[in-house]
């Protein structure tokens, strides 16, 4: 059975290879043979949404972390240079140089649009099983849309799958930024009346119910905050994050063991993209790490951080360095700070830089493989998310954020307790609190502009308030030059 299943799974990868296109990827149309044909049998379904699931891999690899934090300023050039990608960390986009494309997130669009085409047709042992499978390709689509909105506003709505050549489905014009959110919200809608039940599948690397609730409260403050949907977006959240605590969450007591290789699935983790040795590729955390060590470094340098691999581009900036304590144990689980020898004073603290700690990967045959799960939602960001509806609401967020810093400062939690102050000194708190517990994980960005705080706080912004265009990405010519009804994003068309 075991083998039949990787069979099912193969031949269905190879198939949406094909299948799974859009304008986006100027592929040939396939054929009616070759798609009648695949959508028959509850294998082919079960093997439909596991190749959603690997081509999503495209999208979190590298792409999430660059579009959700790397324009947020919290980490600057190190000692190597990662020209591919600088014009984002430093907000210099445009047209010529706009950084990853939504060509991936439409891929997977597509994907689930093929699965809610077909699947309801197809006949299951048990009802449940297909309602799961509509439930996830309901979740991603959301998903999906939710980052292209954030990242380009208003965006290309496709809900049928791209078959074929037929301009007038393909080229379409963008929708609004409203009607994105309508189908978002419908999707999670659509998706939460379908899950059977509040469980996690093994791996905890699919969509589940109570991660969908976490990408809706994630959705409803955004609306609430950016689109100004008030106390009645505030409170849907609300109800969503709180829901999500009767599902089988914890936080782990030792917080570097949430993201280790050897524990994927584990109990704080709501929905991961797997990665896996052997498997799949690197994910882009390898340009945060290091390939050989500094000269002269400290002594315990090379216990802790193993076997080198790639190079270190990117390392923290002097701010966020300065946000972590000494008694946080966030900050090792982060990041690990590099001295050399200083002749000058006789110690070992002439620094370097500092390296990711939090996805360092697996050795395998002497080798570093950068292949921790890309971690969608866990349980800490859910109590995060549920202080900043709390908060909103005019509640006191404090037992949430507080569950947060005991299990961060252990033993000397005394001394970092959260006390309920004003709405505006507990947005800060929470903020600052989010950077520190989900640094590197592709939430930076959009936190600080759900929190209106990118022109206090990003200093190319504070260099430049005039630019408030930028809150959006451009689009990239070559997406220009294939979409005819596409428009640019304001302010880019000048530049």
């Amino acid at each position: 059975m075991k083998k039949n299943n990787s069979i099912t799974i193969l031949l269905s990868l190879i198939l949406f290879s094909f299948l799974s296109c859009d304008n986006l990827l100027n592929l040939e149309p396939t054929s009616n043979i070759t798609t009648a044909s695949f959508w028959k049998t509850e294998d082919d379904a079960k093997g439909a949404i596991y190749g959603m699931y690997a081509r999503f891999r495209n999208v979190t690899n590298s792409n999430l972390f660059l579009w959700g934090e790397a324009r947020s300023q919290n980490l600057k050039q190190s000692v190597g240079n990662d020209f591919s990608n600088m014009r984002i960390f430093q907000n210099t986009l445009d047209a010529v140089d706009a950084g990853p494309s939504w060509s991936t997130l439409y891929q997977v669009v597509n994907d689930a649009n093929l699965i809610l085409k077909y699947v309801p047709e197809i006949s299951f042992l048990d009802g449940n099983n297909k309602n799961q499978i509509l439930a996830e390709a309901y979740s991603m689509r959301a998903f999906c849309y939710f980052v292209m909105a954030r990242t380009w506003g208003g965006v290309i709505i496709f809900t049928e799958p791209t078959e074929g050549y037929i301009p007038e489905k393909m080229y379409k014009e963008r929708s609004s930024i409203e009607d994105c959110f309508k189908l978002i919200k419908d999707d999670i809608d659509k998706a939460i009346s379908l899950y059977p039940d509040n469980n996690f599948i093994t791996g905890r690397n699919r969509w589940s119910k109570p991660a969908t609730n976490a990408l809706k409260g994630d959705v409803y403050l955004w609306t609430g905050k950016v689109m100004n949907g008030g106390n009645s977006d505030f409170s849907t959240a609300l109800n969503a994050l709180t829901e999500i605590e009767s599902s089988d969450v914890m936080l782990l007591s030792e917080f570097n063991r949430v993201f280790d290789y050897d524990n994927k699935g584990n109990k704080e983790i709501l929905f991961a993209s797997r990665f896996q040795l052997y498997e799949s590729s690197n994910t882009g955390y390898y340009r945060m790490y290091i390939d050989q060590l500094p000269p002269n470094p400290a002594p315990e340098a090379s216990e802790v951080i193993g076997v080198p691999r790639d190079g270190n581009y990117w390392t923290l900036s002097d701010e966020s360095l300065a946000m972590f304590s000494n008694e946080d144990q966030r900050k090792d689980g982060t990041f690990y700070e590099l001295y050399s020898f200083d002749a000058a004073t006789g110690l070992y603290s002439k620094f370097y830089g500092c390296i990711q700690m939090k996805f360092n990967g697996v050795v395998d045959a002497g080798s570093r493989y950068f292949l921790d799960d890309v971690i969608i939602y866990r349980y800490a960001d859910v109590l995060l998310m549920k202080a900043e509806a709390e908060n909103a609401l005019g509640k006191d967020p404090s037992t949430s954020i507080n569950k947060i810093r005991q299990r961060a400062y252990g033993e000397n939690y005394s001394k970092h307790v959260f006390v309920n102050g004003s709405k505006a000194q507990n947005d800060m708190e929470i903020l600052n609190e989010r950077l520190l517990e989900l640094f590197y994980e592709g939430k930076r960005w959009w936190d600080l502009i759900r929190f209106d705080k990118v022109f206090e706080l990003v200093p190319y912004f504070k260099e430049n308030p005039q630019d408030k265009y930028k809150l959006l990405w451009p689009i990239g010519l070559n997406i220009l030059s294939m979409e005819p009804n596409i428009s640019q994003n304001p302010g880019y068309q000048e530049r």
